[in-house]
Formats: structure tokens, sequence, C-alpha cells
């Protein structure tokens, strides 16, 4: 009997540099039978987040789950205890596996770097092998880049003073185009981990040093399992010691958040945490809760901070149910971007990142994240006045949290509504992410911010729920509806200074007319799409 055919690299698929070195013949039979193993019950997983949000739709309501009950009550199971080079994480920097951001990451400071084949990262052809290249490249030392515009040279610092690496693989709801089996696409999680996975794990085991990965848009305990067996089984074919994965997951999707015991019980021999997430939790907010009425309806982004009070249940069941369980609690992103010509905004921005990150380790969180190098000393000085020389503080139990399930949805709490300076500001993030996403690039520096994918789908979403609610805001001292015909006329009038800043060789160097296209496409439909990153890959050359 022959053996079952490898994956394949699709036909019409393009080229990318060092396909070959990454794409060997036994990798491609890995990533095969981590297709033919878990596809199915993917496809399942996903057909039954359609049941759950229909469901939602009839009850705008979710609680916690009757079911799994005994898994919440059971105080006697913990998540096995973390690898040393897990256990102190109290700054994580987040970037696309690009090369200079490679080497900037690991010699930042950071704990830990989230290498990201996610939000962060549009996933060409080129970019999703050429990452994979970079970060062996990165473990054997053999990675350098010289800036061709400024000449400036990049090289790794000693071992000693790197950060870890913990992978971010898509997420469960993204095909891999380029490859694969028995005729369909292989899901692009298990590719992104797949190769990293076959790549690195004998080496990374050996140093002590993972192989670890970070779980995104995870929507239930049962897609947290399915990643517990994928584990097993990879461990088991590559003869790596079961347990030697750790996986943390990102809560930012509202079902998880009521899930949060049971997906670290089904990862448990592999759970190194829980983080809490922002845009997307708030995109998930307003997916699952779109048509609940003007009950569920979120003003402008930037209003919804972390104090908020349904966010602030969020954050602090999620500390409560990791220390309960031995896990840590990572916090979210400080997004600024500090600029190189104007002082005072970044004095005024340091100062509220600092806030938030002092907040956070005051709350209890083990670690938190920020968005480039600048910020990692800024958030090491709030965990350090807290932690001191303890590496986590994972024995403060907050045990003084109670939360029920109408509090993680108490939307309406706020007293913020939205703006039409908000409408203007999602029109002009969405269009200039989009247009940096469809080139290539999945994480964009927009008005001082770093964007990602996630900040693109709250933007899109947000204008799809204020249209469908009804929703007014005060233009020039009169109400104004917000109407498909308003946004259009928004991002009309973008797309013109655009134009013009630009000027017109430049613009049509850009993807802008159809960055515009694809906003409007998604923000003005009558049915909501689920993900803006589907029928943008549609749209992404190579």
């Amino acid at each position: 009997m022959s053996a079952p055919a490898p994956a394949v690299v699709a036909a019409g698929a393009p080229h990318a540099s060092r396909q070959e070195e990454i794409l060997t013949p036994a990798a491609l039979a890995f990533l095969a039978e981590l297709h033919r193993a878990f596809a199915p019950r993917r496809a399942e997983l996903l057909a039954h987040r359609a049941e759950r949000r229909a469901e939602i739709a009839r009850t705008a309501s979710l609680d916690f789950l009757p079911a799994t009950r005994a898994i919440r009550e059971d105080d006697s199971w913990r998540v096995a205890p973390a690898p040393e080079a897990l256990q102190d994480r109290r700054v994580e920097i987040t970037g696309p596996t690009d090369r200079k951001m490679t080497i900037n990451a690991l010699n930042s400071g950071a704990k830990v770097w989230l290498a990201d084949f996610e939000d962060a990262s549009a996933p060409t052809w080129e970019n999703v092998i050429g990452g994979q290249a970079n970060l062996i490249d990165a473990f054997e030392r053999k990675i350098d880049f010289t800036d061709a515009r400024t000449g400036k040279s990049y090289a790794l610092r000693p071992e000693e003073e790197l950060a870890t690496v913990v992978v971010r693989p898509r997420g469960w709801h993204l095909d891999e185009r380029h490859l694969e089996v028995d005729g369909e696409a292989v899901p692009g999680g298990l590719v992104d981990f797949g190769l990293y996975f076959f790549h690195n794990a004998e080496r990374l085991a050996a140093r002590g040093l993972g192989p670890f990965f970070y779980l995104p848009k995870t929507e239930s305990h049962l897609e947290a399992r399915l990643w517990n067996d994928v584990f097993t089984l990879a461990q088991e074919k590559l003869g790596i010691p079961h347990g030697t994965i750790r996986a943390t997951v990102l809560i930012e999707t509202i079902t998880a958040a009521y899930e949060m015991e049971e997906i670290l019980y089904e990862l448990r021999e592999h759970a190194a945490g829980l983080n809490a997430g922002r845009w997307d939790y708030l995109f998930s907010i307003v997916k699952n809760f779109r048509d609940g009425g003007a009950k569920f309806v979120l003003p402008d982004r930037n209003a919804v901070t972390m104090t908020a009070p349904f966010m602030r249940a969020y954050t602090e069941l999620l500390v409560r149910t990791c220390h309960k369980r031995g896990a840590h609690a990572i916090g979210g992103m400080a997004a600024f971007i500090p600029s190189r010509k104007d002082p005072e905004v970044n004095k005024t921005a340091f100062a509220k990142v600092r806030a938030d990150k002092d907040r956070e380790a005051a709350d209890g969180f083990d670690g938190s994240w920020v968005a480039h190098p600048d910020l990692v000393p800024v958030a090491l000085e709030s965990f350090d006045a807290v932690l001191g020389e303890r590496p986590n503080q994972k024995e403060r139990l907050r045990e003084d949290v109670e939360v029920a399930a109408g509090d993680l949805i108490a939307i309406d709490s706020l007293d913020a509504r939205p703006t039409y300076d908000g409408v203007v500001n999602a029109v002009r993030v969405g269009i200039r992410y989009i247009e940096a996403w469809l080139r290539g690039s999945g994480a964009v520096a927009i008005f001082n911010l770093m964007e990602d994918a996630a900040t693109a789908e709250i933007s899109r979403s947000q204008l799809w729920q204020w249209i469908n609610a009804g929703v007014e805001v005060e233009h020039e001292g009169a109400p104004v509806l917000v109407t498909r015909d308003l946004v259009r006329r928004v991002a009309d009038e973008d797309l013109a200074a655009l134009r013009a800043e630009l000027g017109a060789e430049t613009y049509a160097a850009g993807r802008w007319d159809e960055a515009y296209a694809l906003l409007l496409e998604v923000a003005l439909a009558d049915t909501y799409a689920d993900f803006l990153t589907v029928p943008a890959y549609a749209r992404l050359r190579g």
C-alpha cells in the first residue's frame, strides 16, 4: 500500500523565496497528516459557531454553560506548571515575522515576542514562507538585516538577552489557498503551526524554549480541545515529549469569555495562560449582538476603555480564572507608536500607557503587551513596581471578584455614545489599513497607533452596527442619522483627500480604490460578513 499523499502547492501559486527549504517532502507529509486528522472537526466547529450565533440572535443573551458546571466547580485541577522560559512574562512585544521585526522584537528587552502570523501579518505566500524562514534563521543565529533606505544594519544581541518566542498562527476560520491536501485548502492555522513545529520543535525543546504558541479567535472550549488534540498528535509524530508545547489562549471573543475555565481545562497539559484582548473582543460583541438593538450599540472604539464596567468584569474574571488554575494572566495591547517629531504627543501618550499598565499590574495581571520597543521600558516600570523580583503574581487569587453572566454584556452601562468623529475615524482607519493589508503589510502605523486586522474589524463592524441600529450622531449642531449614504460620503471625501495629499502617481501605485470598495462592501452590505479578512484574502495578490 502506498503512503498517503503529502500536501501540495496549489496550481498557480507564486513561488516564494526559500520555499523548497521550508516545504520539504517531510514537512508536506506532516501537514497532510494534520489536515486529514483535524480539518473535518475544524469544519464542524465552524458550523457550531454559526449555530451559536443564531441562538444569540434569538435570545440576545449569553450565560455560563450548564453542561460544564462541574469543571468550574471542581477546585482540584490546575494547568501544568509553566516552564522556566515562561515564568516571567511581564512585558511582551507583538509584531509580524518580517526580518527587521524579528531582530528588533528579539532585541527589544521584552520577556516575550509574540511572533505573529495572524492579525499583524497579511498572509501573502511570501509572508507565510518568509516568516518561517526568518524564525529558523533567528534560532540558528544566521539572521541580520540592512535597511536599504537608511543603510542601518540590525543583528541579534547575545542569546540570553533575547525575548522568548511565542508564535501566533492564523485563526480556525482562515484557509491557506496555496497548500492543498486531497484537493482541499489546508487551514491556515495548521500551516503556520505545523511548519513552525516541524522545523523548530526539536531544537526549541532541547533548550527549554518551547515551542510555545498563542491561540487566536477561539470561540469555545471545543475549539481549545481541538488544538489540544493537534498538539498531542504533533508531539507524538515528531517524538517530542507530551506537554512540551505550551499555549496561551486569547480570550478575544465574547463567547470564550463565558468558557475561560473550560478552555484552560481542555488545554491543561499544554496551557500557559489567557490573554485579554481589546479590539477583537469588541468586534466579537458587535458581531454576536449586532441585531440586539440599542442596548448593544457600542460608542466610538476609542471611547471604550478597559475601565468600562463590562470590560472590567471581563478582565478581572480573566485574572481570577487564571490564578485559580495556576495560569498566567496577560493584559492587553499598548498600541501607541512614538512620534519622532512631537515630544508633547509622546509625553501625553506615555502617561496614558503608564496608567493603563499600572492598572493591569495592580489588578493582578502577570504581564502585558506593547506594540513598539520604546514602550517596553514604560510597561516594565509598571510591572517591576508591583512584581519586584517575583516572576509573576499568580498567588493573587482575586477571590474578591464576582462576575455574573450579565456583567460581561452590560454594554448599556456606558455613558459614551457614537459620534460623527467616530464615523469619520472608522472610515479613515478602515481604508488606510485595508490598503496596506492588500499590499502585504498587516501591522500599520495609522495616526500614531499600530493598527492590525482587529482594529479594521471593529471599524467596519461599528459602521455596520450604527447604520443598522439607526444611530444618530451630532454634526455641526444638528442630529444626523448614520446611513449608508453618510458613510459613503465620508469615504468619498477621505479618498479625495488622500488622492490630493499623495499625488496622482503615488496614489495610483497604491490600492486605495480597492480598499475603499472593500470597506464599503463589508460596512454597507445587508448581510454582515463574519470576517473582513475572508473577502480581503480573495483580493490579496501573492
